[in-house]
């Protein structure tokens, strides 16, 4: 027989599911961002980027046998005057290991500007939405359930056994004649509904994740209409924020290219085409100056 599940037992499970979805969400996200193009075949974009996201930093260079390859990247000797490592050490999780590269023979790929890794941004966005979303749980289930029964000990059996018909939606409890209805007190401990309201800031919560992602989003707080003016500038952030990793992956197809004679680049992938194609309807306003975005909020 397994260990019967108590109610934090539960609870620890949906919380960890949660945090891991998440965790999973945002990761996969930000591995799909870049584009790269014209990369030797035995580059796993993948991995790449993987690499970049939890490291900060990876590095690609020709191996004598296998070719060209991007893999995870240590420090291992001294820096130039603009604190690039003069000596780096490739290695691999199958025990690859190669300690003779150099400046002259490899290049570092960095993540971002600060040479971070996303990582740890990713988990606390996350850390953020699971906590909202296992609130709004309890909130809700606060509207069904919001009860406190006092009885007698001798009671207490059928009490808990009505109790689970209560909760499992029964239309009737029945109850043995015997029952003293007179011994039993019910507290109603009602919680206020939150839920929209969480829900609501949940939602800020992944657009402002989408927005360090660089992926394009626009939120509403308003019902009026939304001049199109008004939506390129909920973009400008998500636009910015794209620069530092998309230039760090561009300095460094430069430097390969120039070192290997490669054609290697890499740019963002294009999220949308046109707002209006995925949840908004856009039409020119009579002057025929500004395009006005329109939702349906009903």
């Amino acid at each position: 027989m397994g260990k019967h599940k108590t109610n934090f037992d539960e609870s620890l499970m949906n919380n960890r599911r949660t945090y891991a979805y998440y965790i999973d969400r945002l990761t996969e996200l930000a591995l799909v961002m870049f584009e790269w193009k014209n990369v030797p075949d035995t580059i796993d974009v993948r991995y790449l980027e993987l690499t970049l996201f939890r490291d900060g930093q990876a590095i690609f260079f020709k191996d004598e046998v296998l070719g060209f390859l991007g893999l995870q990247c240590a420090v291992n000797g001294n820096f130039n005057v603009y604190r690039i490592p003069l000596k780096r050490r490739a290695y691999a999780s199958n025990g690859y290991n190669n300690n003779t590269l150099t400046i002259e023979n490899s290049v570092i790929i960095y993540n971002n500007y600060l040479r971070t890794n996303s990582v740890r941004d990713v988990k606390m966005f996350a850390q953020r939405l699971y906590d909202l979303d296992r609130t709004i749980d309890v909130n809700a289930r606060a509207q069904k359930t919001p009860v406190l029964i006092q009885c007698d000990e001798n009671q207490r059996l059928t009490m808990l056994n009505a109790y689970k018909e209560f909760d499992g939606n029964a239309p009737v409890i029945f109850a043995d004649k015997n029952l003293d209805i007179n011994s039993i007190k019910v507290l109603q401990t009602t919680a206020p509904y939150v839920g929209d309201k969480l829900y609501q800031l949940k939602t800020q919560y992944y657009n402002e994740a989408l927005t360090y992602l660089g992926i394009s989003n626009v939120n509403y707080e308003k019902k009026e209409r939304l001049v199109s003016d008004e939506v390129s500038r909920q973009q400008g952030g998500v636009i910015a924020n794209r620069y530092g990793r998309l230039e760090m992956r561009r300095k460094a197809c430069d430097e390969i290219n120039e070192m290997f004679g490669l054609n290697m680049s890499v740019d963002y992938r294009e999220d949308f085409r046109e707002l209006g194609d995925l949840f908004m309807s856009a039409d020119e306003t009579s002057d025929g100056k500004d395009k006005v975005v329109t939702k349906d909020t009903e």
